[in-house]
């Protein structure tokens, strides 16, 4: 089974893993500047997650060997991978095991270390999305607000949902197994494991994902790393500061 991707553009393959709950659209807007500086962009959505096939099994180890299969059937070789939260501990794991596939490593907003699980609020609420009796997206917001207060997190949630078929709503996540594993998703890169390639950490000035005293473990597994703040973000630092997101990725691909 081959991760489902968008790809945009032709050039030096560059690989986009999105985060939790996430899935490779949302990275459309920025992908399309990439592809005009020479770059094929890969949308990869993430096994779990968007039109990528569902499995019981789910831990980063095979959301790495994912990546391996899927650049083994497209063919892809000396690639830039960028991952976001969930998608950049992937990309750690991927560069540690799978160095020869890799020219350069981007990381946004997260770090090696373990992270205790705080998605609970988020799951349930999308576990209760009545989607047999809701008939719009509108509603289902209405639904989910009650869970998650924060109207640019709904936005980014419901981005899954879609129409099964005429009248039927369902969403783009296998909601079930990433409930039953949510833990796997906070579990940190092994300490045995180093990184040598070229690797940019981007960090939003308003998250925790990535604080000071996570710098000591990055600069022990990863030997050639560069981290910089973009201001006036927080998690979703691509979205909230895409400029400084963006100019940032450029200047290290150069």
């Amino acid at each position: 089974m081959v991760l489902h991707s968008k790809i945009v553009g032709e050039g030096t393959p560059f690989l986009i893993l999105h985060g939790f709950l996430g899935m490779g659209d949302n990275w459309k807007t920025l992908a399309l500047r990439f592809s005009k500086l020479g770059y094929q962009l890969h949308l990869i959505d993430q096994r779990n997650h968007g039109r990528s096939f569902r499995s019981p099994v789910f831990n980063y180890e095979v959301m790495a060997s994912d990546l391996e299969a899927y650049c083994d059937f497209h063919q892809l070789e000396n690639v830039i991978l960028l991952g976001h939260s969930m998608g950049g501990k992937t990309g750690m794991l991927f560069a540690a095991l799978y160095p020869q596939r890799l020219q350069k490593l981007i990381v946004a907003d997260i770090a090696p270390r373990f992270y205790p699980v705080h998605h609970d609020v988020i799951l349930q609420g999308l576990s209760s999305l009545n989607l047999s009796a809701i008939n719009s997206r509108k509603e289902a917001d209405a639904q989910l607000s009650e869970f998650v207060p924060e109207l640019g997190v709904r936005q980014f949630l419901l981005k899954n949902l879609y129409w099964k078929v005429p009248g039927s709503l369902d969403l783009r996540l296998n909601l079930e197994v990433l409930k039953a594993n949510v833990e796997e998703v906070g579990e940190a890169l092994e300490l045995h494991y180093e990184v040598a390639l070229p690797t940019l950490f981007l960090r939003g000035d308003r998250s925790e994902y990535i604080v000071h005293e996570d710098e000591k473990q990055i600069s022990n597994q990863f030997s050639n790393f560069i981290l910089v703040t973009i201001p006036n973000a927080g998690h979703w630092l691509h979205a909230e500061n895409p400029e400084a997101f963006y100019s940032n990725v450029v200047a290290f691909l150069s």
